[in-house]
């Protein structure tokens, strides 16, 4: 899962950034709505973390510019004013949730993973295919029943064949799931990244799609 978080708080936004990144995301940070709009444009984002008081403007005004242009990505309103009437104009304004300053990280990332549930349209808190299971809340994962160890980078990209079954997934989408706009992608990462996920769950696990991606399929 990819986030941008739009914080101008530099302790803050760095603590958000090392936090979600722990718990196993893929965290972009910006500190302005000028900077946040170039990322929006970009694209990729599973969701935002969007605090509404900005040097350049108000997180309001991001916000109904993305859904003015038809963008769902879920937001997530992050703010010191916890006011009913604040709440009700972020919400009424497409947010997606909320969450008052000052908060808990581990109830930050349980909202983000909710958030990031019902944009897939699914209910279940863990992902499953076949006897693999993953646990984004944990970031575990088991085999038919026997606990499976992974790296974040290697759950992620796990995380992200699993969530569309039979969809191929190209390298540069994994690619983005994997690794932030500020960082240095190596030319072989998510192949690497394949073949050790391989040795862990089985070589027939993952489909290579020549000259196109890979993909894992659904059970017969």
């Amino acid at each position: 899962m990819r986030i941008l978080v739009v914080e101008d708080d530099p302790i803050l936004a760095e603590g958000l950034k090392t936090g979600l990144g722990l718990a196993g995301w893929t965290v972009d940070q910006v500190g302005d709505c000028e900077q946040a709009r170039a990322a929006i444009a970009v694209g990729g984002f599973d969701a935002l973390v969007l605090d509404l008081m900005l040097p350049d403007g108000s997180g309001l005004d991001l916000l109904a510019e993305m859904r003015r242009a038809r963008d769902a990505t879920p937001v997530l309103l992050l703010t010191a004013l916890d006011e009913t009437p604040d709440r009700i104009r972020g919400l009424d304004a497409g947010a997606d949730d909320y969450l008052g300053k000052p908060f808990d990280l581990d109830e930050l990332a349980a909202r983000l993973r909710a958030l990031s549930r019902r944009g897939a349209g699914r209910s279940e808190a863990s992902l499953s295919l076949g006897g693999l299971v993953l646990h984004p809340a944990t970031l575990g994962a088991s085999l038919d029943g026997r606990p499976v160890s992974l790296s974040r980078r290697e759950f992620a990209l796990l995380s992200a064949l699993m969530e569309r079954p039979d969809v191929i997934r190209s390298r540069a989408e994994l690619e983005d799931r994997l690794y932030g706009w500020q960082e240095e992608v190596e030319s072989n990462a998510v192949e690497v990244h394949i073949h050790n996920l391989r040795a862990k769950i089985g070589r027939a696990a993952i489909e290579t799609v020549r000259g196109v991606g890979y993909r894992m399929r659904r059970p017969s």
